[in-house]
């Protein structure tokens, strides 16, 4: 079968999106698939090197595209950046032959809307992975007004994408009752949560002592927050509990990644000296750099639910790091904590409830501070493991004609 996927960020960036992207493509190729996969040049992050334009990685053909690349500090520049990654996208889907299936996700958002067009055009099938929710997200976060023109013409694309896909591929039951409220058949939608990046992700000793090592961690109590830092994932609670607890000097709050917030974590963090700011970690190292928390924080906005998934949370887990969630309850979050066998530990607040949160951490770092993290959970725990296995056989089976 040849299968086509469609996302701006691909291997060997190290964003969430890209991972589980690049694990699709290289388990279907080496199930005898041929997979072409077009992405960006740039990667997620500004300040680092561009990617060739072509490249096989595990008998993937990849295709990169250039884009203009202004960054994302203001609205302005994230669009062009977009709109010009789906302009050259668009242009080269024009050069690539005909696929049984085409795969979209939801970087940048509405992608999605070339893969319906393309597969409608050239008589392919249609898997629509979505990722997240837009233009939903975007007016969830105040990006956009729900009653602007460009918010209705957006939903209408996204309304498109849905309506022609053969399969939708939703993270939890919470998304696909976002979909299904579109008047979307939901016997086309499959929930297939995604996956730890498990020959990477691990709990590694000697990974957590070099890490806490080279930043100065080394005898501290280190609640971490690692991934990308958004509106999304409002991240005000947490600041708050770190101001709650300044005076514990022995806690320190280390933010890794990247995004449209992190400028503003780095100036606060200038002004407190509990604040760790450092940038996305590569991939060999990641397991490492999870390993070193004492507590993994996961965040979503309120009104978040449905839209976006915490896919960081699967990383957490394999890594047996105490869970720090922040949000509405419930959620696939706090499912998943319930879950989860009496040796773990976890801390669940509301957004909003940053007091309340200090205390929660004061008593964990109380209850295992200077204790061996135990790492041998049972095996009867509720995150998913046959992410994977499963978004490969809905993939086949959306390039199979009935």
């Amino acid at each position: 079968m040849k299968i086509l996927l469609l996302n701006q960020v691909f291997y060997p960036d190290v964003v969430a999106t890209a991972q589980h992207l690049s694990d699709l493509a290289s388990a279907l190729s080496a199930r005898g698939h041929q997979v072409t996969v077009i992405s960006s040049r740039w990667p997620y992050e500004q300040g680092r090197d561009s990617f060739p334009a072509s490249e096989n990685w595990k008998g993937v053909n990849i295709i990169r595209v250039f884009s203009t690349r202004f960054g994302k500090k203001a609205k302005w520049r994230r669009a062009t950046d977009f709109a010009s990654f789906l302009f050259a996208c668009c242009i080269r889907l024009l050069f690539v032959p005909k696929h049984d299936v085409v795969v979209a996700l939801t970087t940048p958002p509405l992608i999605s809307f070339l893969g319906a067009w393309r597969a409608k055009l050239w008589g392919e099938r249609f898997c629509y992975w979505v990722m997240d929710f837009n233009p939903d997200e975007a007016i969830a976060a105040g990006w956009l007004r729900q009653d602007s023109f460009a918010a209705k013409w957006l939903d209408r694309m996204s309304r498109f994408s849905l309506r022609r896909a053969d399969r939708i591929i939703a993270l939890d039951r919470f998304m696909r009752d976002r979909i299904v409220a579109k008047q979307i058949a939901a016997e086309k939608i499959s929930v297939i949560p995604p996956w730890p990046q498990d020959e990477q992700v691990k709990f590694d000793a000697a990974g957590r002592d070099a890490f806490r090592a080279a930043h100065g961690l080394t005898g501290k109590f280190v609640v971490m927050y690692s991934g990308n830092h958004s509106p999304v994932h409002p991240l005000d609670t947490l600041i708050k509990a770190a101001e709650e607890l300044r005076t514990e000097k022995d806690i320190i709050f280390c933010f890794i990644g990247g995004g449209s917030e992190f400028s503003r974590i780095k100036k606060i963090a200038n002004q407190n000296s509990q604040l760790l700011c450092l940038p996305y970690q590569p991939l060999n190292k990641l397991a490492g750099s999870l390993s070193a928390a004492d507590a993994q924080v996961v965040v979503m906005g309120d009104a978040m639910l449905g839209l976006v998934h915490p896919c960081k949370i699967y990383n957490i887990l394999e890594v047996r790091a105490p869970v720090v969630y922040i949000g509405p309850n419930p959620s696939h979050v706090t499912e998943v904590l319930a879950g989860l066998p009496s040796s773990a530990s976890w801390i669940s607040v509301r957004n909003g409830a940053g007091e309340e949160l200090a205390r929660q951490l004061d008593r964990l770092r109380q209850e295992i501070f200077g204790k061996e993290r135990s790492t041998e959970w049972d095996a009867e725990t509720s995150y998913p493991s046959t992410g994977l296995s499963d978004m490969i056989a809905a993939v086949e089976s959306a390039g199979i004609r009935s």
